[in-house]
């Protein structure tokens, strides 16, 4: 008679059922969309550099920036390039290899958003107080 073999079930990769969400993993998520969305920033301040350097649409762009939507995506990139600008400090100190043990990276993770939120609110405060 014909032996009839079964698969032997293989482990399957840990997903996200299996993981509890870290801060640490938070932020390494975070820092990616920072990244990403500081791409998209970047090219909108460019082409503010170009309206200003050619007065080509500068008054209508500044106009814009001048709207509580404008004034959200300014405050938004400019708590997406510190927090990424702290991130990316945190990880200049793991390259020399400090700050790796687990109490160490959550507190280096929680210090980056605390960090960032607290760096872009004074910025703005001081910001809006030398605009007058």
């Amino acid at each position: 008679m014909a032996e009839i073999r079964t698969r032997n079930p293989r482990p399957l990769s840990p997903h996200l059922q299996v993981y509890r969400l870290t801060m640490t993993m938070a932020m390494s998520i975070l820092h990616r969309i920072t990244g990403a969305a500081l791409y998209f920033g970047t090219i909108l301040f460019v082409w503010w550099l170009f309206a200003a350097a050619t007065s080509r649409g500068f008054e209508a762009l500044n106009s814009f920036f001048d709207t509580w939507f404008g004034q959200l995506m300014l405050f938004g990139y400019s708590w997406a390039l510190i927090h990424h600008m702290l991130g990316g400090i945190r990880h200049l100190v793991w390259d020399t290899g400090r700050g790796l043990g687990p109490a160490e990276r959550e507190f280096s993770a929680w210090a980056t958003m605390v960090g960032s939120i607290s760096l872009t609110v004074m910025v703005w405060i001081l910001g809006l107080t030398l605009r007058g």
